[in-house]
């Protein structure tokens, strides 16, 4: 009896991984590089800053921080970096409005000048402000005669904040201006809706994010300003004198702890900042729709 050989079964086909092609080395050692060359930049100098400060005790600490003068300072350093960062707010909305909504001979180079204050060196914009509001300036000498004073002064400092923080809202609401939906404004404006009500019921929720992020950032930005600022204030003890001048007045006197112990504050407060600009860059990211 013949044997009956039944057919070969063919053999399942294995599927074939192919190796992913990666421009950059493993995770293993793009990681330990960066970590590396963070450590290097970012964390020894800080570590650095906060053993130096170890040197001082708490009460020592305590009071080269919150001496009068240095406490002065903090009251315009973050008082005129909060005015200023307002009037950017509400101002740096308007000029990226124009840049998004309108169209207008020269366009593109107001655009561009939007970005001066970040190419340009904060000394000069110092200089340039002081040319101009002092009171032999352009602008200066036909206000002071009328009892208004904004060079050497605390206004002085404000105007030279709102100079740096500008660009800092334009550009973050800018392109969230180009990406929205002009069909939901055609569609309220089919319903009845006013010019106000589709400002603050369409439009506005749609740039809140952005809105603060760019406050947040010009804010932060305006407390470490130091060059634009010196020449415009004038810096008088108790009235017009940054906290990083102190810094730098401190170490003129070789008072590197009391220097390392007012910088540590403003280490603190910078850190905080830069949590709440990333919560609210994630917040912004949620908003749009993309992955946080």
């Amino acid at each position: 009896m013949a044997a009956i050989v039944s057919p070969a079964r063919p053999a399942a086909a294995v599927p074939v991984r192919r190796a992913s092609k990666k421009v950059l080395p493993g995770f293993g050692l793009t990681l330990g590089y960066t970590l590396f060359y963070l450590s290097i930049i970012v964390l020894i100098p800080l570590s650095a800053l906060l053993f130096k400060t170890f040197s001082l005790t708490w009460e020592q600490f305590v009071t080269a921080v919150t001496s009068p003068r240095v406490m002065a300072s903090y009251r315009l350093t973050f008082g005129a970096s909060l005015i200023a960062a307002l009037v950017n707010l509400v101002f740096g909305l308007l000029v990226a409005w124009v840049l998004v909504r309108y169209k207008f001979p020269g366009k593109k180079i107001v655009d561009a000048l939007v970005d001066l204050p970040f190419a340009l060196p904060t000394a000069v914009a110092g200089i340039s402000l002081t040319a101009i509001l002092a009171g032999n300036g352009w602008i200066g000498q036909y206000i002071e005669p009328l009892g208004i004073k904004l060079a050497f002064t605390p206004a002085g400092v404000v105007i030279a904040l709102i100079f740096v923080g500008l660009p800092f809202v334009v550009r973050t609401v800018q392109p969230v201006l180009e990406d929205a939906e002009k069909e939901l404004e055609e569609a309220a404006t089919s319903l009845g809706a006013t010019r106000l009500q589709i400002f603050t019921k369409v439009i506005l929720p749609h740039i809140t994010p952005a809105l603060l992020t760019g406050f947040a950032m010009a804010f932060a930005r305006a407390i470490g300003e130091y060059g634009s600022v010196i020449f415009i204030a004038g810096n008088m003890p108790m009235i017009s004198e940054i906290t990083p001048l102190i810094i730098i007045g401190k170490l003129e006197q070789y008072d590197y702890a009391g220097a390392t112990a007012v910088a540590v504050v403003m280490l603190v407060i910078s850190f905080v900042l830069l949590l709440v600009i990333n919560g609210l860059q994630a917040w912004q990211r949620r908003n749009a729709g993309a992955p946080a």
